[in-house]
């Protein structure tokens, strides 16, 4: 069974033929299924045995034998035609959060330029008992999944003359988020009569969602390299990550250490960050120590 996230007919074009060329045959020898990873890091309310497991077999016999796997250890399985309509079903899962969080980071903008509190917005809108699910703007997409899992498809989709306009759309727009953050945080820090360069910030949050310790593809790393690049000095805290290290193109950060959290170290500091929202953050103490905050995730407004 092939888990990883992929472009749909991976199974079906890359590990198929690889296997028949050793002399097996599918169906029979082997049995050869796909089936999305689904899971919700920090969420205590899913794991494993109780999500859905979306699972497509390369045959019939595939199908049936996948199944019986699964079932010894998951909930529930849900069976699909193929493996292509599998593959498929997990980038549209990862694709619809791209695409609305893209809206509500697009959002987030033109409601500040109208002086309007989007998580207000937002807020009001989700007390519609229908057609509407609530998605945040942030500082940018992390994770290992949402900011590369939709370009898969896009490039996939070129082979048959399709353009994604929609993926690179949001794609777009939530890549230019921790620039946007930058300028606003300079911005914050003009009205305070002080420059981005030479500023002390702390950014609170590494990881790249709330209550893990997960820092791939985290958009706090953009903010560190934008806001060094301006001559700040940035340092950041997290309690879920005490040291920075290895990741794929942050190396430069690499055995950086979170502050310890202090009245004294914190009210050290030009500006707070929040980049990240976590429960083990003590906004209260924040509030009263920082003399300024630009708060990304709403964290003091809850």
């Amino acid at each position: 069974s092939l888990e990883s996230t992929t472009y749909p007919g991976t199974t079906e074009e890359e590990l198929r033929p690889r296997i028949e060329a050793q002399g097996f045959e599918i169906g029979k020898d082997v049995y050869l299924v796909y089936s999305p990873e689904r899971e919700d890091p920090g969420n205590a309310h899913f794991s494993s045995k109780n999500i859905p497991k979306v699972m497509g077999g390369s045959t019939p016999a595939c199908s049936e034998v996948g199944k019986a796997l699964y079932e010894a250890a998951i909930s529930e399985v849900v069976p699909v035609a193929s493996t292509q309509v599998a593959e498929f079903t997990k980038l549209l899962e990862n694709i619809y959060r791209c695409v609305n969080i893209g809206l509500a980071n697009e959002m987030k903008i033109a409601a500040d330029k109208m002086g309007i509190d989007i998580w207000q917005v937002i807020d009001a809108a989700a007390t519609k008992p229908f057609g509407f699910t609530p998605f945040y703007p942030g500082p940018g997409l992390g994770g290992h999944c949402i900011p590369i899992d939709p370009f898969y498809l896009t490039w996939k989709a070129r082979e048959y003359g399709v353009h994604t306009r929609f993926i690179e759309l949001a794609g777009e727009i939530n890549r230019a988020m921790p620039e946007y953050v930058v300028q606003r945080t300079a911005e914050a820090l003009n009205e305070a009569a002080k420059p981005i360069k030479g500023s002390k910030i702390l950014l609170m949050g590494l990881a790249y969602k709330s209550d893990v310790d997960d820092m791939r593809e985290s958009p706090t790393f953009e903010l560190l390299d934008l806001l060094s690049e301006k001559g700040a000095e940035p340092d950041y805290y997290d309690p879920h990550i005490p040291v920075i290290g290895p990741t794929r193109e942050h190396d430069n950060w690499l055995g950086k250490e979170s502050i310890q959290w202090s009245q004294e170290n914190i009210s050290s500091y030009d500006l707070v960050l929040i980049s990240t929202d976590h429960k083990a953050f003590n906004i209260s103490e924040l509030l009263a120590w920082a003399p300024l905050i630009v708060d990304t995730r709403n964290a003091v407004g809850k």
